[in-house]
């Protein structure tokens, strides 16, 4: 195997995180895939790839020479594709993760504007709600709904959301509405793990005051989290798109609004050398189009 089909061999296999399934993808068989990168490993001295039995994972140096891999691919197809009088559309396999709920709701329906835009566009859409590292997992763009502190990643905002604290007009018909911060220790807490960083709820701007959430139910799904309080479980802390229907339909209420903490933002993350490439261009442009005044509120 040649040096440039063993890069396209090596970023496709930690894309995909399997031999595999790159090797189906290059109409190569998995033993050539795999020889063709510990080829490539061998001529640089270095251990690229970490394989058990059961996954494939970039090493730190892996990550660092990933991201030149795919730059270097992706300069050598636009010039194929200038060569060739053809245009910069978007093609081939977009990779973005985002959180489980907000990407459903939000970042799906501009994946499916764009593969409808684009035909010759793939798309792996990961949901979860923990924090994906791109360069080590091969992603292009991930949403991040915080404050970011990683100042390797280049940032675009799109909206910010407020967290709110909700419970069920039943639960509340029972055991009363807190008033004040100090009275959520009387009631039960639903805590949604993600936010509730070092196990605390904290309020106002200056995140002041904060309560040590003794948790009734302590979950890692906000899905639950929220079903949770629809059935009068208890308190939930979340975020404010995902329970405006239930408000509004007077399924859920907002608890002491003028305690709440400030806005998170909702934000695309990516490196900044993919920033023009067409496939994280056109995602970005079709989340700024879709979440321009929107209101999340």
């Amino acid at each position: 195997m040649d040096r440039l089909a063993a890069l396209r061999t090596f970023v496709l296999v930690a894309e995909r995180q399997s031999f595999a399934e790159a090797a189906r993808t290059l109409r190569i068989s998995p033993t050539a895939a795999s020889r063709g990168v510990a080829d490539l490993e061998a001529s640089l001295g270095v251990t690229l790839l970490r394989r058990t039995t059961r996954s494939v994972r970039v090493t730190p140096e892996g990550a660092a020479y990933l991201e030149r891999c795919r730059r270097v691919l992706e300069d050598l197809d636009d010039a194929d594709r200038s060569v060739r009088g053809e245009g910069t559309e978007p093609r081939g396999l977009l990779m973005v993760t985002a959180p489980t709920v907000f990407g459903r709701m939000h970042i799906l329906p501009v994946v499916n504007g764009l593969m409808r835009a684009h035909p010759m566009l793939r798309v792996q859409l990961s949901l979860s709600d923990r924090l994906v590292r791109l360069v080590e997992e091969g992603m292009d763009v991930a949403v991040r709904i915080a404050d970011l502190s990683d100042s390797a990643l280049h940032a675009i905002r799109l909206a910010e959301t407020r967290r709110v604290l909700v419970a069920s007009p039943e639960y509340l018909a029972v055991r009363g509405e807190p008033s004040e911060v100090a009275q959520l220790h009387e009631h039960d807490l639903i805590v949604f793990d993600t936010l509730a960083p070092n196990g605390e709820w904290r309020f106002t701007p200056e995140g002041r005051p904060a309560i040590r959430c003794e948790a009734r139910l302590l979950t890692n799904s906000v899905d639950a989290s929220i079903e949770a309080a629809l059935q009068g479980l208890g308190v939930a802390r979340v975020l404010s798109y995902q329970v405006r229907a239930h408000v509004r339909e007077g399924r859920l209420k907002y608890l002491l609004e003028t305690m709440e903490p400030s806005p998170a933002p909702i934000n695309l993350v990516f490196q900044a050398s993919r920033r023009r490439t067409p496939n994280v261009s056109a995602f970005i442009a079709g989340c700024q189009a879709y979440f321009r005044g929107l209101d999340f509120a």
